[in-house]
Parts: C-alpha cells; structure tokens; sequence
C-alpha cells in the first residue's frame, strides 16, 4: 500500500501525526472532557504515551489496519485532534473514530475532518461501509454522524465499561451507494 495521503479541505489538513505532535496529543487527548467521551483514551494521559500510540500509525496503515490523521489547522498547522479509520479490508468496511480538543469543539473542525475521511474511505481505499460509534450519553458526536449522512443503526445496552460505568452504545452507518446518491445531489 502506497504512503497515507494528507488531505486538505476548506479550513483544514488532515496529515499522518509525527511524533513532534507527542506534546500536543498528550496536552489536547489528556483532557479529562475528552477521555470522558471516548473509549480508548486514558486518564491521566501518561508520558510516553503519545508517541507509542503515534508510532503503531504507519506500521498499521501499511498492513491495511488503520489510517490516523492528525486534524491540523491549514492556515498555521495548528494540532486540533485526530480522525481515523480502523479497517476490516476483508469486509471492506471501517470504523470512523475522532477526538478534537475542547477548546475547539463546536466550530465544526470534527465534521469537516470526518467528510474528507469518509470520501477518502469511499474513493480511495475501497470501502463498502463505515461505521461509527459514540456513548449514549455523548449526543454531539452522534450529531456529527447525523451530518455525514449516516444513519443510526441501534443502540447497545451497557457495551461497554469505562471508568467504573457501563455505557450504553449508539451505532450509526453509511453505506458506498448512499453516500454516492448524496453527494450526487
């Protein structure tokens, strides 16, 4: 598989993280609001831990398992967050994750990110459908699955255990042929 591509839309450039990004992943994912609403994010977010996690990104794009991109401004660079791929080529589908910093939620930089990534799901890496989740109790992200065009799919009662919580799951999808229907207008 060729090198993962930067993508660029109206206020943003989505690129593959470096491990320069370290310090600003820990500052910006080491949020408690931001562990809070994700999953797979620790709290307290340990030294280190940044440029391990930036360090599996490449080795996973290339074995077909994962595209991170790193949510940048286009204007300075600035480090807003990340949105990625976990893929399943075998079933040519993929799960949309993402996390923007607080200080820039509600400015649409997530459901920007998110529509160049699913475009490139779509077009580039052969995608059938993309999935995503978010807690129950989270309804801004569902917000920004509702914008993408997917659709909720279900909800999942106490999936999933975060802190000392069981959580309850929404599922939402798009399919290939309903994104291309929508973007054909």
């Amino acid at each position: 598989m060729a090198h993962q591509p930067t993508l660029v839309t109206k206020r943003l450039i989505l690129r593959p993280f470096e491990l320069s990004d370290a310090k600003a992943v820990q500052r910006l994912a080491g949020d408690r609001a931001i562990a809070d609403t994700t999953l797979n994010i620790p709290y307290p977010y340990e030294d280190g831990s940044a440029e391990e996690w930036i360090a599996t990104h490449r080795p996973k794009f290339e074995a077909r398992e994962l595209a991170n991109f790193a949510i940048t401004r286009r204007t300075n660079g600035e480090l807003l967050g990340a949105v990625g791929l976990a893929m399943v080529p075998q079933f040519q589908r993929a799960e949309l994750g993402y996390w923007v910093g607080k200080a820039y939620w509600n400015r649409g930089y997530c459901t920007e990110a998110s529509e160049a990534v699913v475009e490139y799901a779509f077009t580039q890496l052969n995608v059938n459908r993309i999935y995503a989740v978010h807690f129950k109790r989270n309804p801004a992200s569902g917000q920004v699955m509702k914008k993408l065009g997917m659709k909720r799919e279900g909800l999942l009662r106490q999936h999933v255990r975060k802190w000392d919580s069981y959580e309850d799951i929404v599922f939402y999808g798009l399919l290939r042929k309903d994104w291309m229907k929508k973007r054909s207008g």
